[in-house]
């Protein structure tokens, strides 16, 4: 299986970090995931502003059912590829 990216929408950082503490012991990750703040387009507010957590999967291996599942506990969601 080939390299995979996911890409979990969140809205808030406080819920970016929240999740991205959680995979690495739910998912059973090598590598920590990465927080990446997306503004919206057009908008210079920062609180309008979503969190990205991006996460590798070398061997494809991860559940996208239960990455969305874990970003939709805290109000976010999983980005189709």
């Amino acid at each position: 299986m080939s390299d995979v990216r996911h890409v979990l929408v969140l809205p808030d950082r406080d819920a970016a970090e929240e999740v991205a503490e959680a995979l690495p012991e739910r998912f059973g990750l090598a590598e920590e995931p990465q927080l990446v703040r997306d503004a919206l387009a057009g908008e210079d507010d920062a609180e309008d502003a979503q969190w990205l957590v991006v996460v590798e999967d070398p061997r494809g291996a991860l559940d996208p059912g239960a990455l969305d599942a874990l970003a939709a506990e805290h109000e976010g969601w999983l980005e189709a590829p």
